[in-house]
């Protein structure tokens, strides 16, 4: 199995509808930088250079996804969550760049 098998991509689609759903809880990784120039509407910011599973917010029942700029950081840390222990195990395939090609609403400031 490589690591990719181990993170499940959602569309920009399936994540949108799972946050007005309250199924999931959307994780940037991006910057600080970065979200405050834009960020998810519905996303709480863990930065990935400062990147502690142990100090993620409790999902309460509901999927972590992790998200980032294209697709790339948010595999990292999904796979770095696994290796601690935590199941999260999906991030939104295609980051902001997808998000914002669906035409999906972002905010300013994270």
């Amino acid at each position: 199995m490589s690591e990719t098998d181990k993170v499940h991509d959602l569309t920009p689609q399936e994540v949108a509808k799972g946050l007005v759903e309250g199924r999931y809880l959307l994780i940037d990784v991006r910057e600080p930088n970065e979200t405050a120039a834009e960020a998810y509407p519905e996303g709480t910011t863990a930065p990935l250079s400062h990147f502690d599973p142990a100090t993620l917010p409790e999902p309460n029942g509901k999927t972590v996804v992790f998200a980032c700029r294209s697709g790339k950081r948010s595999v990292t840390a999904s796979l770095a969550a696994q290796a601690a222990g935590k199941p999260y195990n999906h991030h939104l395939a295609g980051g902001m760049i997808g998000w914002k090609a669906a035409g999906l609403p972002t905010k300013i400031g994270g």
